[in-house]
């Protein structure tokens, strides 16, 4: 199904507060609740909106630090992907893994209280992760953009 303005306009604003009651909703959409509740209900159903969360402050909770690592696997057999992938989902300190393309096979983002911690990750779970040839790691010095707000 394609996405109409009415849609994008529900989309956009979710994403920039995603508590906003079904009547506020409605009322900055200028639709009725009911139809706004089926919209969005019919948006979840069709999969444009996977769920809701909070975004936490890392900062605030002793995460300030992100790291970014470049792995290189030492092969591309699917068993050795997919070992790889199922590992990467059981550490908790990986927010998130992408597959690339270019140079490194994955790019990983670590946050840690800081470089002491990161270098504990690094030992209990990246250096152990299955298939690793070649690891790269950069602190990131500062975040200048950070969002979670897809364009519609």
């Amino acid at each position: 199904m394609r996405l109409d303005a009415i849609d994008k306009r529900l989309l956009a604003a979710l994403q920039k507060e995603g508590r906003i009651t079904n009547s506020e909703l409605a009322e900055r959409i200028n639709l009725s609740p009911s139809a706004c509740h089926r919209r969005v209900q019919r948006l979840e159903a069709e999969g444009y909106i996977s769920g809701f969360v909070a975004l936490l402050d890392a900062r605030k909770l002793g995460r300030p630090t992100t790291v970014f690592v470049e792995i290189t696997l030492a092969g591309q057999a699917d068993e050795l992907l997919d070992a790889f992938e199922r590992a990467v989902t059981l550490v908790p300190d990986i927010l998130e893994c992408h597959l690339m393309a270019g140079t490194a096979d994955y790019l990983l983002k670590v946050v840690a209280e800081d470089t002491e911690d990161f270098a504990r990750i690094h030992r209990q779970h990246l250096a152990r992760l299955p298939g690793v040839a070649q690891m790269h790691s950069s602190f990131a010095l500062r975040t200048v953009r950070q969002t979670t707000a897809i364009p519609v």
